[in-house]
């Protein structure tokens, strides 16, 4: 257990680093390019990975090192993009659809009611 738990820390240290240099190279004025660059490679590479895994062409503790750790760190849709994927695989159409419909609409609310009662709290504008 403490290996896969430093392997997954290993790759998020270095994805979460990877983040913030792309957010670098980026510009982001008026878009965020960086946001959109690491969620569009990263949800590409974890669907790979996916693959890669139940092929066994991996082992596990590469896909937490890769999957979990680093392209976690990385991304903010990688996680979410594979496990949409698996439902609708299982034919759980209805249950991706939920899923990314509550995912698409709560987290944007939870983020704004969060910085609004941040504000709020610390007396900002």
């Amino acid at each position: 257990m403490l290996q896969q738990v430093v392997m997954v820390a290993l790759g998020g240290g270095i994805g979460a680093a990877l983040r913030y240099l792309s957010s670098e190279w980026f510009s982001n004025e008026g878009f965020p390019y960086a946001t959109l660059a690491v969620n569009l490679v990263g949800s590409f590479l974890m669907g790979a990975l996916a693959i890669a895994l139940a092929e066994q062409v991996i082992s596990k503790d590469l896909a937490l090192l890769f999957g979990t750790g680093l392209l976690g760190g990385l991304t903010t849709m990688s996680a979410f993009s594979v496990e949409t994927i698996r439902l609708i695989e299982e034919q759980q159409t209805g249950i991706a659809a939920s899923y990314v419909g509550l995912t698409m609409v709560l987290c944007p609310l939870l983020a704004f009611i969060g910085w609004k009662l941040s504000e709020t709290i610390l007396g900002s504008t």
